[in-house]
């Protein structure tokens, strides 16, 4: 039996070596339930690209993604609602792009800015276009989703209502617009006496500064406006800029690095020099939107529920572009129909004519 008990002997001293050497816990090995395994498997590591990711886990891709909204519609301006992603290109500074998403939105939240003239010119027709603009509110705001502000120019612009969903504001804000005439004013673009001598205030208060109006509304107001939702301003005006620090162009420029769309509605007075629809055409074209031109309180009407079915209608391109550099250059967006059918029946597309690019974050 001598060798049993060199088998015990063994045994013990193995067993001493395992405690010293591991720790291992005779009572945490007592705890363990009868139905488990004494030798439980050991979880293998994955490999380097086989690293599980958690549900929740959020994956950031340094590449810049350009979003661009754009309509479509038949020559006699009907919008079309069954476009594919196979029916169009898109095209940055000269070279195709690869096109990541396409989808039509017709629930994005809206940031809307309505932006109204109050400036002489405007004085007959202004009641109307409160009321319009008014009416249109009511029947596109989605107090969930939208918000609005209001803001009144002349030679300067008045925030009369910063970003809301609630009507009940935005009613009192519009109310709220009116037309002050400048010190001896009558009417009809007749001034009567010698205005008192009050420097760049009497300046501006007889005078209509667009650019810069429409320049602070996009920098100031929407800019900072949540992402990912569709950004514009309704523009009522007759479009003759006689005052400000900003051009047309300047105007463009802060409109598109908000990403915002212009809709103009050009309304003025005979008694002063119309409407410039020239300017309102191409401030609206090259962000996007669309000029109206009433000539009536019922055509008013109609231009704002064709700019709200618009901004119901549109499609989204979503596409990384080629030239990832983050230099703040302007780069040029064409969109164009590969659909030989389409171009037969001369459908439009209307987009930004382009985009700023990111600019590398300050360290």
């Amino acid at each position: 039996m001598k060798w049993k008990n060199k088998l015990l002997v063994l045994t013990f001293v193995s067993l001493f070596i395992g405690v010293a050497l591991f720790g291992f816990d005779f009572t945490n090995a007592q705890q363990m339930p009868a139905n488990s395994s004494a030798s439980p498997t050991p979880t293998p590591t994955p490999a380097d690209d086989e690293i599980p990711i958690e549900d929740d886990e959020v994956i950031k891709i340094d590449t810049e993604v350009v979003n661009v909204l754009f309509t479509a519609q038949d020559k006699n301006r009907r919008l079309l609602t069954d476009l594919k992603q196979s029916d169009v290109r898109l095209i940055e500074d000269g070279q195709t792009q690869e096109i990541v998403a396409f989808s039509r939105q017709v629930d994005l939240p809206l940031s809307l800015t309505i932006l109204i003239d109050t400036s002489a010119s405007q004085e007959r027709t202004l009641p109307e276009e409160k009321a319009a603009a008014t009416s249109f509110l009511e029947s596109v705001i989605r107090p969930a989703k939208d918000e609005v502000a209001i803001i009144s120019f002349t030679g300067e612009a008045t925030l009369e209502q910063g970003m809301t969903n609630n009507m009940n504001r935005l009613r009192r804000a519009i109310e709220r617009v009116e037309f002050v005439p400048p010190s001896g004013y009558v009417g009809g673009g007749v001034i009567v006496g010698t205005p008192p001598i009050s420097g760049r205030n009497q300046a501006t208060q007889g005078s209509t500064a667009i650019w810069d109006a429409i320049w602070v509304t996009a920098a100031e107001v929407l800019g900072p406006a949540p992402e990912k939702t569709r950004r514009a301003i309704i523009l009522l005006s007759d479009g003759v800029n006689t005052y400000g620090q900003k051009k047309l162009d300047e105007a463009v420029q802060a409109a598109q690095k908000s990403e915002a769309v212009i809709y103009s509605i050009g309304i003025g007075d005979n008694f002063y020099d119309g409407v410039d629809e020239g300017a309102l055409r191409k401030i609206s074209e090259r962000t996007g939107g669309r000029a109206f031109f009433p000539r009536d309180e019922a055509e008013l009407r109609q231009a704002f529920r064709l700019i709200q079915e618009e901004m119901r209608s549109q499609y989204l391109i979503a596409y990384e572009p080629t030239n990832q550099k983050r230099d703040g250059s302007y780069r040029k967006i064409d969109i164009q129909l590969t659909n030989a059918e389409m171009q037969k029946q001369k459908v439009k597309l209307t987009h930004r004519e382009g985009y700023f690019a990111k600019t590398e974050p300050k360290k």
